[in-house]
């Protein structure tokens, strides 16, 4: 564990706290140390997303009543 690491209190539903626990006990890792993977995991999908947003933000956007004009004009609708 990183020294300069923090402690909290997590409150983990009765199922689910089992199977952190067997997980822990099978991968011979901690319950943090799995914790911390699985947010990690998370903020990093967040951090992806949010790259996605801010490479696209300067794309044009169309309204919806623009695209199903569009569509009917060509014969779409």
């Amino acid at each position: 564990m990183d020294t300069k690491s923090k402690r909290t209190t997590v409150y983990f539903e009765p199922g689910i706290h089992r199977a952190l626990r067997l997980k822990a006990a099978e991968t011979e890792q901690s319950l943090s140390d799995l914790v911390n993977e699985a947010v990690r995991g998370v903020l990093f999908e967040d951090a992806e997303d949010l790259e996605a947003f801010e490479a696209r933000a300067l794309e044009p956007s169309l309204s919806f009543a623009d695209v199903v004009m569009d569509m009917k004009r060509r014969g779409a609708l």
